[in-house]
C-alpha cells in the first residue's frame, strides 16, 4: 500500500493566529490529517473555542494563548509544549501584525513598534525556540506565512510590507542554516484573502476593485485556500523542499 504523504498522525504541530481566518484554516486542516494542534493566538477563549471545535469533530487539539510579540509569552508557550509533548514536529508562524493603513510618512512609533515585534521579532524567536527542539530531536518543519506584498509593497502598507519582506529573507537565512540540522522552513505568501485582518481592503471597493486588477483569477482568496499549500510544505509530500516561498495569489498556486 502506497504511502498517505498527508499524514500528520502523532506529530506536534504549533500554529499560531490560529483563532480565526487563515491560522483557524490550517490548525483544522493540520488537525484532519492527525495531527495534535496546539491553538495559538493572544485570547484564550478564542483559541479554546476552535481547539474545541476540532475535538469535537474527532480531532486533537489544545488551546494555549501566547502574544508572539512578548518574549516572555514565547518561552512559555514552547516550556509548554516540552513539558506536555515533549517534542514539537510543526511550527506554523501565522500571527500578524498591521495596525497602521495609511501614507507611509504617516507612520507613527508605537504602529512601527507593534508591527515589529510581532512580524520580525516574533517569528525570529518562535523560530529559534522550536528550531532548537527540533535539533534536538532531529527533524521537524517552520512555516512563515509572509504576504505577496513582501515582494511588491501594498498601497498604504508601507511598514507591513516591509516587515514581510524581511520574513522571506527570514525564511531563507533559517533554511540554509537548519536544512542541515533536518529542520524544514519555507514560507507562504498569499495575496488578498478574506479575513477580518484583511478586512481594511476587502470591504473598500476603490481598493478592491483595483486590487482585483492584478489577482490573476481575479478575485479574493478563501483561507481554506491557504491551508491546502500549508499542508503541502509540512508534509513529507515536500520533504525535499527547504528555503521556498510559495505564493498563493486570489487561489492561484505559483
Amino acid at each position: 500500500m502506497m504511502k498517505d504523504l498527508f499524514d500528520l498522525t502523532g506529530k506536534i504541530a504549533l500554529v499560531t493566529g490560529a483563532s480565526r481566518g487563515i491560522g483557524e484554516s490550517i490548525a483544522r486542516l493540520l488537525a484532519s490529517r492527525g495531527a495534535h494542534v496546539i491553538v495559538s493566538s493572544r485570547k484564550i477563549d478564542a483559541c479554546q473555542a476552535v481547539a474545541d471545535s476540532i475535538v469535537e469533530s474527532g480531532g486533537k487539539a489544545s488551546a494555549f494563548a501566547c502574544h508572539v510579540g512578548e518574549i516572555a509569552q514565547i518561552e512559555a508557550v514552547f516550556t509548554h509544549i516540552k513539558d506536555t509533548h515533549g517534542r514539537i514536529d510543526i511550527l506554523v508562524n501565522n500571527a500578524a501584525a498591521n495596525p497602521y493603513f495609511g501614507h507611509i510618512l504617516d507612520t507613527d512609533l508605537a504602529a512601527y513598534d507593534k508591527t515589529v515585534d510581532v512580524n520580525i521579532r516574533g517569528y525570529f524567536f518562535m523560530s529559534i525556540a522550536a528550531g532548537k527542539m527540533m535539533k534536538e530531536q532531529g527533524s521537524g518543519v517552520i512555516l512563515n506565512t509572509a504576504s505577496v506584498n513582501g515582494i511588491t509593497p501594498g498601497d498604504m502598507q508601507g511598514i507591513y510590507s516591509i516587515t514581510k519582506a524581511a520574513v522571506i529573507s527570514m525564511t531563507k537565512a533559517f533554511a540554509k542554516e537548519c536544512g542541515g540540522l533536518n529542520i524544514r522552513v519555507n514560507a507562504l505568501l498569499p495575496g488578498l484573502t478574506d479575513t477580518k485582518f484583511a478586512s481594511a481592503l476587502t470591504t473598500n471597493d476603490t481598493i478592491l476593485k483595483t486590487a482585483l486588477k492584478v489577482i490573476p483569477l481575479g478575485r479574493v482568496a478563501d483561507p481554506d485556500e491557504m491551508a491546502g499549500t500549508v499542508l503541502y510544505l509540512v508534509s513529507d509530500a515536500s520533504s525535499y523542499t527547504t528555503g521556498a516561498s510559495v505564493i498563493v495569489d486570489g487561489g492561484m498556486l505559483a
